[in-house]
């Protein structure tokens, strides 16, 4: 069954020994952090299902990484003293591929070492608890609508087990919040936040996926498909979206949400 959703952002901006002086510009983002990993430690799932837009994202196929154990390192933004282990829900994965063979573009592929997407918040849900499994989704860039028949079928795969399953969507908002903002500005990216999080808080995923194209580009976001498979994932389970916190100190839009399961 599925216990737990959330909705993380995963800047290494976020962990104490990149961002430094920059933590005091996140408190918001920190206290959320705190907040949703102690909902979790409460839900008290076996594994931990992440799905991440970056690492290895193929066009046309979700990515599965089958490694029995992750290393997650933050070596290429200046960490060479966090190391994260983690060991994999290989019975989850063989579920989730053998029911969908013939209806789900789904690639394994095998390597120890996790992506930012994966590690960042994995960091913060896991200081009280390290022993949750895991496993790592990238996303695909296929359409919308595909994305959410994955999580359909991560939900399907779920409850056909007897364990208990928590799926955090890691994925920041916008990119082009201010004229500092890594992808440059763009007026629009306050409207499609703003409207994204609006859709969240109403389950209102029809009009998620009828969002304009070009205002999604125009907002150069990277969380819209994780998004998408945490709501077919919950897809008729009766909950509440809470907005635990949301801020853009740097120009890209952080959001950290839970879905409160009633």
């Amino acid at each position: 069954m599925i216990v737990f959703a959330g909705i993380t952002p995963h800047s290494p901006i976020l962990i104490p020994t990149i961002g430094k002086e920059n933590q005091a510009k996140l408190k918001k983002t920190l206290k959320a952090f705190d907040i949703l990993e102690e909902e979790l430690y409460k839900a008290a799932p076996d594994t931990i299902i992440v799905i991440s837009p970056h690492g290895e994202i193929n066009n046309n196929n979700f990515i599965v990484n089958t490694q029995s154990d992750y290393k997650a390192k933050l070596h290429e933004f200046g960490d060479f003293g966090t190391e994260l282990q983690f060991k994999s829900d290989l019975i989850f994965i063989n579920q989730l591929k053998s029911q969908n063979e013939m209806t789900l573009p789904i690639q394994l592929t095998y390597s120890d070492n996790i992506d930012h997407g994966f590690s960042v918040p994995l960091y913060f849900l896991t200081r009280k608890h390290k022993n949750y499994r895991v496993v790592p989704i990238n996303y695909s860039m296929l359409n919308y609508e595909m994305h959410l028949k994955l999580g359909e079928a991560i939900k399907e795969a779920c409850f056909s087990l007897d364990k208990r399953f928590a799926i955090i969507a890691s994925g920041d908002l916008s990119h082009r919040l201010s004229y500092h903002a890594p992808a440059g500005f763009s007026p629009q990216a306050k409207e499609f936040d703003k409207k994204m999080i609006q859709l969240l808080k109403k389950k209102n995923v029809e009009n998620i996926l009828n969002l304009d194209p070009d205002l999604i580009e125009n907002a150069a976001e990277c969380g819209l498909r994780s998004f998408l498979v945490l709501l077919g994932a919950i897809k008729k389970m009766d909950y509440d979206f809470q907005v635990l916190s949301y801020e853009a100190p740097f120009g890209v839009g952080y959001l950290v949400g839970e879905a409160k399961f009633k």
